[in-house]
């Protein structure tokens, strides 16, 4: 299918960026993980902003919200739908001018964002970032040597909360910091790291600054330091917008319990898109209005929510990176190059100090004599606004980002008979997955690297916590056989147990991947999906 019209991220971009936040799943945060080694623990974006008077301004699992009482007013919401889209009739449509709905659409949506957007030198408004609770909270960790009477340390005595808007480069500093400030309290020569999510960024900028030298290694779980596609491919043109994969989403999303949505509600949203409404509705759209909106309606939709932030960027992958910049700024010399100019240089400095060596930054950790560990999850859909909407991913990124390199297949498909052939000819057959979707063997880390099935983007479970600070605190390098866990485990949400992955218990995946290219296929995959339908629409009725 072609690319997605733009005007349909409008209404996506704000949820495709705040669903991994959604989930209320059964994870090991409150499972005390120990250890000889002290370990700082610093994850991604799920914790709330706040003004500098304290007033809680940006939560993404309080987006939804927003509506509701003392959120926004509804004749406020119409009124803004007016300011747009009368340019866009009046001035688009009719005069092919499109600059008054860009200004308008950014106008509007900013102002609904203007509190948790930074300023355009990238930094924060009003004093706004973390709340004075965990700036306290953490002031107290650096005052307290936290081991307990048996010589451990727990994952979570000395976490790092930051305000994961701002540039990596910038907080690496304070992150630094606060390395130095929990080996003085503690006494020890050197700290692990446990980077989770946006984490990753931060942690490679402090390792690209200061090295290794304080701490025994890192551990990265559900890491966007590689990119995300989410966030990396809606900014630089590379949309789509795919019937089915919004089907897997929802299944995704009911089944776990991130947003609770009837089951006749998404039996009826498949089949609606089975029928091919959808699609056939955003490809005419799209070929009407795609070409004449894309860049005008990227920039205004990145500036007016999420990408003032710095640490959005540093999710962008090296090959969007510069598209992505003229897309959202335009050409150089343009109004809003130097509009933005500040943002822009922290944006740069961090494509020049990290992205750019980043296979170098990364080799370079073991190489010191210091430990890595990388873990990545799938098994889920991706959020299906991006031409990887169909590649093994975890929600937020695909595999071969959060992996480090790993060769994969889309979710429709398994890797080739003549691929797992011709790498089990050169001794990398262990390297595949047992479900044939995942090859370790082109990581960086392939040694290294462990994959859960099962276990989304947003769910940190107790085996994942276990390996994540053992490896990274170990007096060595470890590897998969170093554990009771296989390189490839799947995770059973149900049970909240860890498993080796095998051909029998493989088959995670809340949805079932339907390819349908040719009429019969379309067909049967509609009359699967209307069945499904009327068994939800009579116990519906019956109860």
């Amino acid at each position: 299918m072609k690319k997605a019209f733009s005007v349909i991220l409008a209404i996506l971009i704000a949820f495709s960026c705040t669903l991994p936040s959604y989930a209320v799943l059964p994870g090991a945060d409150s499972v005390d993980v120990r250890g000889k080694v002290p370990v700082i623990l610093i994850a991604g974006d799920g914790d709330a902003l706040y003004s500098g008077d304290g007033e809680k301004i940006f939560h993404f699992s309080g987006m939804a919200d927003s509506l509701g009482e003392g959120g926004i007013e509804l004749e406020n919401v119409a009124e803004s739908v007016a300011n747009v889209m009368l340019p866009f009739v009046i001035d688009g449509l009719v005069k092919d001018e499109w600059d008054a709905f860009y200004e308008n659409l950014e106008k509007e949506i900013g102002d609904i964002f203007e509190e948790s957007r930074l300023d355009n030198n990238a930094n924060p408004k009003g004093g706004s970032g973390i709340s004075d609770a965990r700036k306290a909270e953490m002031a107290e960790n650096i005052a307290t040597d936290k081991k307990a009477d048996d010589g451990t340390y727990s994952l979570f005595d000395y976490r790092f909360w930051y305000d994961w808007r701002l540039d990596p480069l910038t907080v690496a500093d304070d992150f630094n910091d606060y390395v130095k400030a929990v080996k003085k309290v503690t006494g020890a020569p050197k700290v692990a790291v446990v980077a989770r999510c946006l984490g990753s960024s931060v942690v490679t900028a402090y390792i690209a600054k200061y090295g290794t030298k304080d701490i025994t290694g890192v551990s990265f779980n559900g890491s966007v330091v590689g990119g995300a596609e989410i966030l990396s491919e809606v900014i630089s043109g590379k949309f789509r917008i795919e019937g089915d994969a919004l089907s897997r989403v929802l299944a995704d999303t009911s089944a776990t319990g991130m947003i609770d949505i009837d089951s006749f509600v998404v039996a009826t949203v498949d089949l609606v898109i089975k029928s091919g409404v959808v699609d056939m509705a955003i490809t005419a759209v799209e070929e009407a209005l795609y070409d004449k909106l894309i860049r005008g309606m990227t920039s205004a939709l990145a500036l007016s929510t999420f990408f003032t932030w710095p640490g959005y960027w540093a999710a962008v992958k090296a090959e969007d990176y510069d598209t992505a910049i003229e897309y959202v700024f335009g050409p150089e010399g343009s109004e809003k190059r130097i509009q933005y100019k500040g943002l822009i240089e922290k944006i740069e400095n961090y494509d020049k100090v990290v992205r750019q060596n980043f296979e170098k930054i990364m080799k370079g950790i073991p190489e010191s004599g210091a430990n890595i560990c990388v873990i990545s999850k799938y098994g889920f859909q991706i959020i299906p606004i991006c031409v990887s909407a169909n590649i093994v991913a975890d929600q937020f990124a695909t595999v071969a980002c959060s992996s480090f390199g790993a060769t994969t297949s889309t979710i429709y498909d398994t890797l080739s008979d003549e691929y797992i052939a011709e790498k089990t000819a050169e001794g990398l057959g262990r390297y595949i997955s047992p479900d044939k979707k995942v090859d370790a063997s082109t990581c960086l880390f392939p040694d290294y690297t462990w994959f859960v099935k099962g276990s989304s983007h947003s769910l940190w479970t107790e085996a994942e916590n276990i390996i994540c600070y053992a490896a990274a605190a170990a007096e060595k390098q470890m590897t998969p056989s170093d554990f009771p866990y296989t390189q490839f485990m799947v995770f059973d949400d149900e049970t909240d147990t860890m498993s080796p992955m095998t051909t029998e218990n493989c088959n995670t995946e809340l949805w079932e991947a339907e390819k349908a290219d040719t009429p019969f296929e379309k067909l049967t995959v509609f009359i699967k999906s209307f069945v499904l339908w009327i068994k939800e629409a009579l116990n519906k009725i019956f109860g």
